[in-house]
């Protein structure tokens, strides 16, 4: 199927695609989640749309259409320049499990969060993660109890 429009057009409809400020995350922050979060984390592997640091926890809102959700099942790449399309699909996979590996590395929880879940049932996704980040402040908490613990009894 020929494309209905020119290629000067695409150009501009690619160009007005935003990394940061879109949609999804514009979602994500209408949750109003009791936590606070520090958003486009630039100093981490992947840049985390959210970012929880005292936690260590990263929030990525993921398109459904630049990470290839369902497009295989579907078979919903773009008709024109497909080969290209599917591979830039499977590139930015990849990338994201490159990125999740090495945030965990660094003692980070990854929370990876689809477009489309995000705002067909927002109160499941704000359930989720609230569950996720209240056992990793649990876990914090506990630590710090212990490491208090330890230290009284080494001065002791």
């Amino acid at each position: 199927m020929p494309e209905r429009i020119t290629g000067e057009q695409r150009s501009a409809v690619m160009r007005s695609v935003r990394a940061t400020g879109t949609g999804a995350e514009a979602a994500f922050v209408a949750l109003r989640m009791r936590w606070r979060f520090r958003t486009q984390a630039r100093d981490l592997p992947g840049t985390p749309d959210f970012v929880h640091d005292r936690l260590r926890v990263a929030i990525f809102v993921d398109g459904d259409f630049w990470h290839g959700r369902w497009w295989r099942e579907r078979h919903a790449a773009p008709e024109g320049n497909r080969n290209y399309w599917i591979a830039k699909f499977e590139r930015n996979r990849a990338r994201d499990i490159v990125v999740d590996r090495a945030l965990r590395r660094r003692g980070w929880a990854v929370v990876r969060i689809w477009e489309s879940e995000l705002r067909a049932d927002p109160t499941s996704i704000k359930v989720r993660l609230s569950h996720r980040l209240s056992v990793r402040a649990r876990r914090r908490r506990r630590r710090e109890l212990l490491g208090r613990v330890l230290r009284r009894a080494r001065c002791d």
